[in-house]
């Protein structure tokens, strides 16, 4: 493999405190946050403990690393706002709202599943928390996530749509139609963009030609781009993109850059031949979206450790439980296999 360089990525470091909207945003909310970024990784490292001990069938993509993106984005909706997920697309779901017991289920081809067991890792769906869907096409949530805000336009709601997309989609075409579309009606749509660098196994700046910015830019779409693995920037910038869609000022583009922990998906575990184990040494060192929100809370808003080892304890519980249920859960039965299923 080609030598590179490992640096992990200055960010620009936002002075939040400064911020009179920030300053309104409870501790409660804050502990809420981490608790949600705690779930996601946990359930995570589940999955991947029931891949290698084979009580999966097939693959995940794990999500872990970019906790801060889902949960930073998702806080800032409300319940009936929609979002489009991705193959790697477990931790959208569970920062929309979706339950730890039926998402196992969903993975373990259970009928207590969201999709019935039908839909399994890259196809959960959970329309009552406003998750229209995870999808295994790159890209291909783009045209439902904008369907959905012009939908809200046109039924006269005040609804926000995400789609949540990996910098991979951006050599998507459909990308392109639908953020014209929007950008021309005004759509009430964020596009979030989860760069992590790399599009499965290649490295982003050899298959990405010049900025990512500067594609939204060209239809006229307002492009921010923020810390990925810190949630306070996340939160705090998708607070005003989704208030001014909200507003009827149309669309917007959020970059978050970040990091995926383990490879594409479960069953690459040797890394070697494309990504240095230093540059993955030093995102989960430097940059833990976890750990920093952790230190921040005890130094910044003075929270002890020990509750913060309560709550992760609550989670681990919830997720043990969600397993638990999940492998006792009965399989659909075998006349239902043409039922719930569009061609």
């Amino acid at each position: 493999m080609p030598e590179r360089d490992v640096t992990v990525p200055i960010f620009p470091r936002v002075d939040l405190d400064d911020d009179p909207a920030y300053g309104k945003i409870d501790i409660e909310q804050w502990l809420h946050m981490y608790e949600q970024m705690l779930k996601i990784h946990h359930f995570e490292e589940a999955v991947n403990d029931l891949y290698k001990s084979a009580r999966m069938p097939g693959l995940a993509h794990l999500y872990s690393g970019e906790e801060a993106v889902a949960v930073g984005v998702c806080e800032a909706l409300n319940p009936d706002d929609t979002i489009t997920s991705t193959h790697r697309g477990h931790g959208h779901c569970l920062a929309k709202g979706a339950q730890v017991d039926r998402m196992f289920a969903e993975l373990l081809g259970k009928a207590a599943g969201y999709c019935k067991g039908k839909g399994g890792s890259m196809h959960i769906a959970d329309p009552e928390t406003g998750n229209l869907g995870a999808n295994a096409i790159v890209g291909g949530g783009g045209g439902i996530a904008t369907g959905a805000a012009l939908s809200a336009k046109m039924r006269g709601t005040s609804q926000v749509s995400v789609c949540f997309f990996g910098d991979g989609a951006m050599g998507q075409g459909v990308l392109y139609e639908v953020m014209n579309m929007a950008a021309l009606w005004k759509l009430p749509v964020i596009y979030v963009c989860e760069n992590n660098h790399y599009s499965e196994y290649t490295v982003s700046s050899e298959v990405n030609a010049g900025k990512l910015k500067a594609r939204p830019q060209a239809f006229g779409i307002p492009v921010k781009e923020v810390d990925g693995q810190d949630v306070r920037q996340v939160y705090t910038t998708a607070m005003r993109l989704v208030a001014a869609a909200r507003r009827g000022e149309g669309p917007a583009f959020l970059i978050c850059d970040t990091y995926r922990y383990y490879g594409h998906h479960v069953g690459d575990v040797n890394r070697t031949y494309y990504r240095p184990k230093e540059e993955e040494q030093a995102w989960h060192t430097q940059h833990d979206p976890i750990h920093l929100m952790s230190d921040w809370l005890c130094s910044a808003r003075s929270i002890q450790a020990s509750l913060l080892d309560e709550i992760e304890q609550k989670v681990i519980s919830e997720i043990t439980a969600g397993v638990e249920f999940a492998e006792k859960a009965p399989f659909p039965q075998p006349d239902e296999v043409d039922q719930d299923v569009y061609a």
